[in-house]
């Protein structure tokens, strides 16, 4: 939930860390978050050498570390997204060129169309200039995504599946209890 979090602040610009880690994290752990100059690899840290103090068998720590290791190259990705913007000059080369095609456009086309060529400039400028703003948006994402959202709908998830595995184990608990006080010849009536 932490790492969801942390990765979330990371890439979106003027998210705010602490209010989103304050209760998933004690106040020492935050300290050393709030820190480090990459927060999304600390948080890895912090749940890599808590998974090793657990008792989870081999493979299955093997498969939550290369998990781990999966959402780390993710984080990665998303970095190299926010790192290599679309340089301005090219956004401003190609919004003049759509500015100076568009208003060429009904006089070259006059004699050809006469008054059609009005709402068909008006429907390629509108069509042209939406491409271009997502592209602008494709750029950097993160900031329109419901990455808030996401988290919380995530952290809910797995709050839900840890009180359902406390509850399934209390059960099972139970019937081993019970069965235990039966005796051999009692499971062959």
């Amino acid at each position: 939930m932490s790492l969801l979090s942390g990765s979330k602040c990371h890439v979106v610009v003027g998210s705010d860390i602490k209010v989103d880690l304050q209760n998933l994290l004690n106040e020492e752990d935050l300290v050393i978050v709030l820190n480090s100059k990459h927060r999304p690899r600390c948080i890895i840290e912090f749940i890599m050498q808590t998974l090793q103090m657990l008792p989870v068998d081999q493979s299955k720590r093997s498969t939550l570390e290369s998990k781990l290791s999966c959402f780390y190259e993710g984080i990665t990705v998303c970095e190299h997204i926010i790192s290599i913007p679309i340089p301005l000059s090219y956004t401003r080369l190609t919004s003049r060129f759509l500015v100076l095609w568009h208003l060429t456009l009904p006089v070259i086309l006059w004699d050809e169309c006469n008054w059609i060529v009005v709402p068909a400039t008006f429907i390629s400028a509108a069509s042209l200039f939406c491409i271009e703003e997502v592209g602008v948006l494709i750029e950097e994402p993160f900031h329109m995504l419901a990455l808030h959202d996401l988290c919380k709908q995530l952290q809910d998830s797995i709050v839900e599946a840890i009180e359902m595995e406390s509850q399934v184990r209390i059960s099972v608990g139970k019937l081993k209890d019970h069965n235990e006080e039966k005796t051999p010849n009692q499971w062959l009536a």
